[in-house]
């Protein structure tokens, strides 16, 4: 049980970071549809992937696929929302040997610069923000269009150890995985074509 406890706060860190990550930038009228979007983080415990993902996130937009330069994405992710989908190893996450939520509730996201790759592809790089620590990622995404929506995927890797999930005896990567894998798939509206 303390094994599957510190692959979901591995996890957990991963998931915000890629979920600040791969928000797409909007106008104004740009938004979120987080029952249509999803953050999820994989881990591997022992040698065996665990995954699981964050049910609470929000991104303020500001995005011209056209002009991707000028772009602006800030991420929000409600740590207390982690689940491995296990109650008991959920209880723990938010515990401060993991996510410490009553003193860190949430994990950011801000952009610093998009840019684009052609064919609906961007590179969004900034800073994430997690328990108190604070790192550079880049994350590749994907554009695509989905009737009126704007679906946006993508995925990148953090190290958990990096913000301190999973201290102390959880520290040992040989019981959980300090690399994790933040995979997202994010529905907006009101972003232009391209």
């Amino acid at each position: 049980m303390l094994s599957i406890r510190v692959f979901v706060a591995g996890a957990g860190v991963c998931v915000g970071v890629a979920a600040a990550a791969l928000s797409a930038p909007a106008f104004a009228q740009q938004k979120l549809l987080p029952a249509q979007s999803e953050i999820v983080f994989v881990t591997k415990q022992m040698g065996v992937p665990v995954e699981g993902r964050f049910k609470k996130f929000d991104a303020q937009i500001a995005f011209d696929p056209a002009k991707p330069e000028a772009g602006k994405i800030a991420f929000t992710v409600d740590m207390a929302s982690a689940t491995l989908g296990v109650p008991d190893t959920d209880a723990e996450l938010p515990r401060s040997t993991w996510f410490n939520t009553p003193k860190f509730p949430q994990a950011t996201f801000q952009s610093t610069t998009i840019k684009g790759l052609g064919g609906g592809k961007f590179e969004v790089s900034g800073k994430l923000s997690i328990k108190g620590a604070t790192r550079d990622v880049v994350a590749p995404v994907v554009l695509a269009q989905s009737g009126a929506n704007t679906v946006v995927t993508g995925a990148f890797a953090v190290k958990r150890l990096e913000f301190k999930i999973g201290e102390n005896e959880w520290a040992d990567t040989s019981m959980v995985a300090d690399d994790v894998q933040v995979k997202f798939k994010l529905a907006l509206t009101g972003v232009g074509k391209w």
